[in-house]
């Protein structure tokens, strides 16, 4: 079973780089000049990295360590440091994730939820899509009282193609339970801006 998994990703590996060397010449360059001759590889292997998060379960992350604890109030990780690729253009796009949950007897270890970001990031995502699956998953796995994340990222896509507008920032949230109350958003939204 290992071995056909290892001879699939070596393959997929042979193929991408193919690919790769392909539109290098499509695009008019020479795929054979000494500056690109390892580029098809070297793209493959990034493209692996990127998109790594297909291969992860999020939910497994959290329940990887969760724990029983009887605390009731707001748990947030802010300034979560992401970077993505959109599905659209395949360009990155980049910025922080805040995430706050109500436990309801049990917690996760912080850095998890840093991990379950890392693990819908590195897919092809739009914003609006990872915003959702971060909470899901977190109520999936940890059936809190609520949770809300809140998104804020910066599109290549816009920056460098297209409008071309510099330093524009596009904000995204999902919320479900207590959050849903205005009165706990807006304290979740204070902290995070402090």
């Amino acid at each position: 079973m290992e071995q056909q998994q290892k001879h699939e990703q070596t393959t997929a590996q042979q193929q991408i780089e193919e690919h790769i060397h392909a539109i290098l010449n499509l695009l008019g360059e020479d795929a054979q000049r000494e500056g690109l001759l390892k580029t098809p590889t070297r793209v493959a292997k990034a493209m692996k990295n990127l998109t790594c998060g297909y291969e992860q379960d999020p939910v497994a992350i959290l329940n990887s360590a969760k724990f029983n604890e009887d605390y009731r109030q707001m748990v947030i990780v802010r300034d979560i440091n992401f970077y993505s690729l959109c599905e659209h253009h395949m360009l990155p796009f980049y910025g922080k994730v805040h995430v706050a949950y109500i436990p309801d007897g049990q917690v996760t270890g912080l850095s998890k939820i840093a991990r379950v970001v890392d693990c819908f990031s590195h897919r092809l995502q739009i914003q609006e899509r990872m915003t959702k699956q971060i909470r899901e998953c977190i109520q999936e796995a940890l059936s809190p009282l609520g949770v809300m994340v809140v998104v804020e990222a910066q599109h290549m896509c816009m920056q460098m193609r297209g409008v071309e507008k510099q330093g524009s920032i596009t904000t995204t949230s999902d919320f479900c339970g207590a959050f849903n109350q205005a009165k706990t958003r807006e304290e979740f939204l204070q902290l995070i801006r402090a």
